[in-house]
């Protein structure tokens, strides 16, 4: 399974992961990693537009790694402001939060600024770490078009993109070797796991 992984990885490291064409058009129709599989690498860009990665990111650091679809999205926002709100809590248990979105840097700032967060923000533009995550789907015309043109909401302009990918609302605990020992994921996007239910996990890990 590892190795399998590895090649993936390699390939989502070498030609931008796999096209958005081939992504599911339907978010309830991720596949992605759960407990016990290695956390994948991936190419990402820094809240100052500098080039990263997940590893840099991750830094060896037990971490709460979050997928969210972007500073435009509602729902997300309350979900990262709640997170902040037990980032202390989340950092005596031993945990970082990093959190990864396809808006590129320029909006990370203001994203962090309107929910009071003080954790890392990282830009997942490409979309090459949500597919590696498999909580990556791609976005149909007719929604992107209404987004577009009913709302204002470029989604090209957020990622710099034209692939229309967007990941599934996630939450992986990472620990300090890179194993995901928790995963959940929700395509419906309303629906985030909460900062009580994200403390009851850290909690039984701990115990173990």
């Amino acid at each position: 399974m590892i190795a399998s992984q590895a090649l993936t990885t390699s390939l989502c490291l070498s030609v931008g992961c796999m096209a958005a064409a081939q992504l599911p058009n339907d978010p309830s129709l991720v596949k992605p990693l759960k407990a016990g599989m290695m956390a994948p690498q991936a190419q990402l860009m820094a809240m100052d537009g500098k080039a990263t990665t997940l590893k840099a990111s991750l830094n060896g650091k037990p971490t709460v790694l979050i997928f969210y679809r972007g500073g435009w999205c509602p729902f997300c926002n309350r979900h990262l402001a709640e997170i902040g709100k037990v980032e202390k809590d989340l950092k005596q248990a031993g945990y970082q939060v990093v959190a990864l979105t396809p808006d590129q840097p320029s909006f990370l700032g203001e994203t962090a600024t309107k929910n009071q967060t003080g954790y890392k923000l990282v830009s997942d533009a490409s979309g090459a770490a949500a597919t590696s995550f498999g909580v990556a789907f791609r976005l149909d015309d007719a929604t992107f078009d209404k987004y577009k043109n009913q709302y204002g909401l470029d989604l090209e302009k957020r990622s710099g993109k034209t692939h229309h990918m967007l990941p599934v609302p996630a939450v992986f605990l990472i620990d300090s070797k890179g194993l995901i020992r928790f995963a959940h994921s929700n395509p419906d996007y309303t629906k985030r796991l909460s900062s009580e239910a994200l403390m009851t996990e850290i909690k039984k890990l701990s115990a173990k």
